[in-house]
């Protein structure tokens, strides 16, 4: 077991504050990362089969939804909590990073990810457009796109009927599952336990990315991992930068939230799959991804630039 030598009395919340721990922090992120990864699926994909069977396609879609939500409050949220505690002994909350920012540095954050979505968006439609010309070329591509499109069709064809709603009361059900709940559980675990533990050993980036990387394996989306891993790597981003784990909470309540609108409104699937085709020329495409890689990269260097100037903080005294 070791022990922390760098423990030190600076306040809590204090981005150079070290806490106690008893295993190398390092260790612990992958142990959770691998550890609750496992859990989720072989417990889940167990808890499926044993109150549904094995056909569970034709299963009560209410006591799927109740599964799924479960499945992230029990299988990943609680061993999160137990496993930070066992780790952190002395206080998980600045580890977890549990603290309220301010109003202004959420509204910053919030302006940040409507810049960030439609250059994720566009993103896919380029790079699903250079794949298909690839697979046009290369056979060996073009069987890999196949396999590609049939996890796709899983993934999508899953959260369809999770997302099909009827009534008030069942879309409020719908937004809660696939808002609230992922926004509490999966940021305690990333953005939370993980990245903080990586902070610990690695430098901050390098941190925010192997946490986002391990963030986008995690949803097995074939087509939308490098843009799930980079909206990862915003969330932590603004983590770090805010001190604080609401922050990222918050952006991914509104990344699903927006989502699940705009599929409970338009009902169409398009809506929430990550293999999306261009409907204009491909050069149109690439300069509105170019156009919205350049707004959103002058944003995060203008909040590099005047962070300190806009959100004037003394932890000390909070």
């Amino acid at each position: 077991m070791e022990e922390n030598n760098n423990f030190n009395l600076l306040n809590k919340f204090d981005k150079n504050y070290k806490p106690f721990y008893t295993m190398n922090p390092t260790t612990a992120a992958f142990i959770a990362l691998i550890g609750i990864f496992i859990l989720y699926q072989v417990g889940g994909a167990l808890l499926t089969i044993l109150i549904f069977g094995f056909n569970f396609e034709n299963a009560d879609i209410n006591a799927m939804r109740l599964l799924t939500m479960g499945g992230q409050i029990l299988l990943l949220l609680l061993p999160t909590l137990i496993f930070a505690r066992a780790v952190y002994p002395s206080d998980i909350t600045p580890v977890l990073r549990v603290k309220l920012p301010k109003f202004k540095e959420v509204i910053f954050f919030v302006i940040g990810l409507i810049l960030l979505l439609p250059l994720l968006q566009s993103y896919l439609i380029v790079q699903n457009y250079l794949l298909d010309q690839l697979a046009n070329i290369f056979p060996i591509v073009k069987k890999i796109i196949e396999l590609l499109d049939q996890m796709d069709k899983l993934v999508e064809s899953t959260y369809t009927k999770l997302l099909k709603a009827n009534s008030f009361f069942e879309s409020s059900f719908v937004v809660f599952l696939v808002a609230v709940v992922p926004a509490i559980c999966e940021e305690i675990l990333f953005r939370g336990f993980v990245q903080k533990s990586f902070e610990l050993k690695f430098k901050t980036y390098t941190s925010i990315f192997i946490t986002s990387l391990f963030f986008g394996l995690y949803h097995f989306n074939p087509y939308g991992l490098i843009a799930l891993i980079a909206l990862g790597f915003y969330f932590g981003y603004a983590v770090y930068k805010s001190n604080s784990i609401v922050v990222s909470m918050v952006l991914h309540f509104l990344n699903n939230f927006l989502t699940v609108i705009a599929f409970l409104i338009f009902g169409s699937e398009e809506l929430i799959s990550s293999n999306v085709k261009q409907q204009d020329s491909f050069l149109s495409n690439l300069g509105l991804f170019i156009l919205f890689l350049i707004v959103f990269t002058s944003f995060i260097f203008y909040l590099n630039k005047n962070y300190d100037t806009l959100f004037i903080r003394k932890d000390s005294e909070q």
